[in-house]
């Protein structure tokens, strides 16, 4: 007699929040050698003009061994390797903290990603559950290129009835204790940085860190409206995988009703924005937090203003300092006004990120 063996799909569904478990380590598909060609279209995705990034001369001038490639390209790619392990089946991605950028990238590095479940939270309504993951990227050489924590809503494969016992299986809540900031001390300042020739000529500002004063609010002025085309074509140069981003059937079905634009496309608009203001900022160091308050979508106009949270010295370097920011990004209402939080702490729909981030600027020598 032949055995009733019911074949397994080979498609992998991804993880619900069921699969999760508390110090889980998962290593991601599929490394990834990034090219100058990632750098010249998250250029053309975003019209970035930060001049380390545009410029491998004014990069060598500066003791880089080349052109980087900028940061959040790099979070972005470590991101989306996340993504099918993580988030596929996510119902939003909650919140960032903890993100320090290590070692440059350059083109020719291979990336890698493996994160470990941190922390867990089953929702009241049971229909799904809070997992946080401390995500890591390396390049070939196993040199830390990124380490960030990162909260997602993710859906239960089985939702109970309101008559089934608790489910079997479900880890009690571990919610993990975040660093509001990450110290001065923590930052990674590439070990060959020399700002001796750093040329604001060339960068297009002559502000530097000691222009910035905590509480000072910069309009960066301008303003980028998202194609449906570009942000899809952004995150899949990230391999994000979400399907949140690219299923219109799925999505006209949901409750939004069409695709999401993926944040992290949201953040990069703001951080080249923020060029108009910023144009000395010359790296992200890091992510403290950030959050994504309202939902985006294609034929949004994204604004930005920044407010300067603190001014840090850099242990050890008297030709760099650290400034701590919070960039705020508008949908279709410019930001002369600074629209923000109102008395209670809610957001108005206009605003649709809430970053706070440490990024490194040249000091007056």
């Amino acid at each position: 007699m032949t055995p009733d063996v019911t074949p397994k799909s080979k498609t992998n569904p991804g993880n619900f929040f069921e699969d999760f478990y508390l110090d889980q380590e998962i290593v991601h598909p599929t490394p990834r050698t990034v090219t100058e060609g990632d750098q010249a279209l998250y250029i053309a995705l975003y019209g970035s003009r930060f001049p380390l990034h545009c410029s491998a001369d004014f990069a060598a001038d500066l003791g880089f061994e080349d052109m980087p490639l900028e940061d959040l390209l790099v979070f972005h790619m470590v991101f989306g390797k996340s993504v099918p392990d993580i988030s596929v089946n996510a119902v939003a991605n909650l919140g960032y903290a903890e993100c320090v950028f290590g070692v440059p990238v350059y083109a020719g590095d291979t990336l890698r990603a493996v994160s470990r479940v941190i922390g867990l939270k089953e929702n009241s309504n049971r229909k799904s559950g809070i997992v946080w993951v401390r995500t890591t990227g390396f390049n070939q050489d196993d040199e830390t290129v990124v380490e960030f924590v990162r909260w997602v809503m993710v859906r239960k494969r089985a939702v109970p009835g309101p008559d089934d016992a608790d489910d079997e299986g479900i880890e009690p809540p571990v919610v993990p204790t975040l660093s509001p900031v990450v110290p001065a001390a923590d930052l990674i300042v590439p070990d060959d940085l020399d700002l001796e020739d750093y040329d604001v000529d060339l960068a297009g500002q002559e502000d530097l860190w000691e222009d910035y004063h905590v509480g000072e609010r910069i309009d960066h002025g301008a303003g980028m409206t998202i194609e449906e085309a570009e942000h899809q074509l952004a995150t899949r140069l990230y391999q994000n995988t979400a399907r949140v981003h690219f299923d219109k059937i799925r999505m006209e079905n949901g409750p939004m009703g069409r695709r999401l634009v993926y944040g992290g496309h949201v953040i990069s608009m703001a951080r080249a924005l923020s060029f108009y203001g910023l144009a000395n900022a010359l790296r992200v160091a890091a992510i403290n937090a950030g959050a994504h308050t309202n939902a985006v979508f294609a034929g949004d106009t994204i604004y930005a203003w920044t407010e300067v949270l603190d001014r840090m010295e850099v242990p050890g370097r008297s030709d760099v300092g650290a400034l701590r920011l919070r960039t705020v990004a508008v949908k279709d209402q410019a930001c002369a006004g600074f629209p923000d939080k109102d008395e209670d702490g809610a957001y108005p729909a206009s605003v649709v990120l809430n970053l706070d981030y440490t990024v490194l600027m040249p000091r007056r020598m």
